[in-house]
């Protein structure tokens, strides 16, 4: 299996795709830290760790959507532009091994990703010398949230991107995902909660909080109903597409 996911790795090595999701993550970091930056010059006081990580996660759920789809799809476009579905059906690596092989890939992809936001959010905290300490406590939820939520958004449009050979589809569901990633506080929770877009604020260690015509944030602990829930439809959906990819025609 180490084999393929190297293969996988080494068909991407023209593409650029560290680059593009470098650059797509500036963009990101870039009106998340101007929005935070204009929120301290107004209320000093209210810079904090917490502000910051609540606003770089509800800024997660319109991007992370969006370029997980773009990975997703430019890793199974090269075997439909290609056309080499049937030479890789005449080896004696199995499908299944290579479904896990690009879901793998993706999800490798999708953590450089977060990696390096989170490495970003570090940096910005101590350059505009924050008080408190980083606070590793919040940081390492924040960081198994996003990538608990990429692994089952990545499994569903790993699914989408293989069964339907016209990208199209599959970019349109990721912008969809980052539509309603980006609305999903507004939704009520249980209208939030079966959407698998909402789940980057849903699970970030620290949440906004309506209350009249005001906005603030709290921190709130480890949900295990959501983690669980994840998990499962993480296996759910991965176990699915494999099945179908399998036994579908190439």
């Amino acid at each position: 299996m180490m084999k393929a996911l190297a293969l996988e790795f080494y068909k991407l090595r023209r593409k650029r795709i560290f680059a593009m999701m470098t650059l797509f993550l500036g963009a990101e970091l870039a009106w998340a830290f101007v929005s935070i930056s204009m929120s301290m010059s107004r209320h000093p006081d209210s810079t904090s760790w917490e502000a910051l990580l609540v606003t770089v996660a509800s800024m997660n759920g319109l991007f992370v959507p969006i370029m997980s789809a773009v990975a997703v799809s430019r890793i199974c476009d090269m075997e439909h532009k290609g056309d080499t579905w049937k030479l890789l059906a005449t080896t004696a690596v199995r499908r299944s091994r290579l479904y896990w092989a690009k879901y793998w890939c993706a999800n490798i992809l999708i953590l450089y990703y977060i990696s390096l936001q989170a490495a970003a959010i570090a940096g910005f905290g101590i350059v505009k010398g924050f008080a408190e300490p980083l606070p590793f406590s919040l940081l390492i939820p924040y960081i198994g949230g996003a990538l608990l939520t990429s692994m089952a958004i990545v499994a569903l449009q790993q699914w989408i991107s293989l069964s339907v050979k016209n990208q199209a589809f599959a970019l349109s569901l990721g912008m969809i995902g980052g539509f309603i990633g980006m609305a999903a506080d507004f939704f009520p929770a249980g209208v939030r909660r079966l959407f698998i877009w909402s789940y980057y604020t849903g699970l970030s260690p620290v949440i906004y909080q309506y209350s009249n015509l005001s906005v603030d944030y709290r921190v709130q602990p480890l949900e295990t109903g959501s983690l669980a829930f994840m998990s499962i439809l993480i296996i759910i959906l991965f176990t699915a597409g494999c099945f179908h990819f399998s036994r579908q025609e190439i």
